[in-house]
């Protein structure tokens, strides 16, 4: 039963629906299953109140269950959260981030570049926004604040450098990307690698330039809490190596094809658990923890993967795919145009809504259009993978502000963390405008290392 105008209705409710508050996962579902029995009733089906159920929307819900548990790509998705969780609680993280603080000292704004640093990396480990942003809130901010640093700067660097686990790899929303686009996780990790280095490096020099212009808003560290050479050595070499050397042996293994990405998740575990051990840091209580979290986690994008397919099969059938296709092309837009338009929506989106909503719901609405404008798939993976930074910069969801305020209560304001983070949304902005005029900042790498990409 094909109704375009109850699909654009069921799209304009969800949106409503999630502005009120409603969780995400199950408004999907509901709103799959509601607006499904209409499209798949039948006329005259229900003669007793056992047919009530003989409708193909609950066969529809149930082959879509099983085909995300069958997922072998999602399969990687619990294991690198494992990896993550397990790091985080080993205080390994900690040591990083004192040890870069210690390396960078003679730079302007070190404990923000440390801060940056460590982010990067301990974000590639867990691919959790919320989790990098609430240890580093924790961590690095009542460090940066002891140091009379200027809050709102501090603020922005934390939820700046949090976003960065969702596009550098090893990243569970390109894990994602790749199960929605059909697309292989190896080439986009492989494309993600320079635009998520580009992003940090940027960053970094921001921070650099803008402490070396205003001292006072970053004071470089007093002589009596440098430590001597000997000790900055010994502590990098037992914090920031070890972790570092895993997280290359994971990417490595993936990018070299020696492993699958779940395969590699798996020894990247392992590999937490080793490190965890020989820091002497491996409790039971702490593996508990991490095995919870991680089915949490884990549960919380199964059903999110269950509910957008169900809403999205649903949409499709009743045709909004189709009239929101004719528009598009009706404007006889150029590529370039269409890209732009395409991100657009995507940075205003992110203004409500978090990246597992955008990429789930809205960005296979443009996968069937890339080629037509003859778009590489994974050059346009990338510029929505750059954007997806902004859905957690951009007030008044800013969702990093968010996870920030509610570790420092009352050691700082909403709207100054807003303010902080202003200048890494322009950044990012910069980013994206930069990869488009050079596409090979995101397609040489991958071509590289598997060929040319051949549609």
């Amino acid at each position: 039963m094909t109704n375009p105008e109850v699909a654009i209705l069921m799209l304009c409710l969800f949106i409503v629906l999630v502005l009120l508050g409603f969780p995400i996962a199950f408004t999907l579902l509901a709103m799959g299953v509601g607006f499904g029995y209409f499209a798949y009733y039948s006329a005259g089906s229900i003669n007793e109140f056992s047919d009530i159920f003989n409708n193909q929307i609950f066969y529809l819900l149930n082959q879509n269950t099983y085909s995300v548990m069958e997922n072998d790509t999602l399969v990687a998705i619990p294991l690198f959260l494992f990896m993550g969780y397990v790091v985080e609680r080993a205080n390994i993280v900690n040591r990083l981030f004192f040890s870069l603080q210690m390396a960078a000292r003679n730079l302007p704004g070190s404990m923000a570049i440390a801060a940056l640093i460590t982010c990067a990396v301990f974000s590639t480990a867990s691919g959790i926004v919320g989790a990098v942003v609430t240890l580093m809130g924790l961590l690095a901010f009542p460090a940066m604040a002891s140091a009379n640093y200027n809050k709102e700067f501090a603020s922005g660097v934390i939820c700046a450098g949090g976003t960065l686990g969702i596009l550098i790899p090893p990243s569970i929303m390109l894990i994602v990307y790749a199960a929605i686009a059909e697309l292989s996780p190896l080439r986009l990790y492989a494309a993600a690698v320079f635009p998520g280095l580009m992003l940090a490096g940027f960053y970094i020099i921001y921070v650099i330039i803008r402490a070396k212009i205003n001292p006072m808003i970053a004071p470089k560290p007093k002589s009596e809490d440098v430590p001597s050479p000997g000790e900055i050595y010994l502590s990098l070499l037992t914090s920031f190596v070890p972790l570092t050397i895993l997280i290359m042996l994971v990417l490595g293994s993936i990018l070299g094809g020696l492993a699958t990405p779940a395969e590699a998740a798996a020894m990247g575990a392992l590999g937490g658990l080793i490190l965890a051990a020989l820091y002497r840091s491996l409790t039971w209580q702490k593996v508990k923890e991490s095995v919870f979290l991680t089915a949490k986690a884990t549960a919380m994008v199964c059903w999110l993967f269950v509910g957008s397919w169900t809403f999205a099969s649903v949409f499709s059938y009743l045709g909004g795919h189709d009239v929101i296709e004719h528009w598009i092309l009706s404007l006889n837009m150029a590529p370039w145009q269409f890209l732009v338009m395409c991100q657009l929506i995507i940075f205003l989106l992110g203004w409500p809504l978090e990246w597992s909503e955008i990429l789930i719901i809205f960005v296979p609405i443009f996968l069937p259009m890339l080629g037509i404008f003859d778009v590489n798939p994974y050059f346009f993976a990338m510029l929505v993978a750059l954007n997806l930074q902004t859905s957690f910069l951009t007030p008044p969801m800013a969702m990093s502000a968010y996870y920030l305020k509610g570790v420092l209560r009352g050691q700082i304001e909403l709207m100054q963390i807003f303010r902080g983070i202003m200048p890494y949304l322009g950044i990012v902005i910069f980013c994206m405008l930069l990869m488009y005029q050079f596409p090979g900042i995101a397609l040489w790498f991958p071509d590289y290392l598997f060929g040319e990409y051949v549609p």
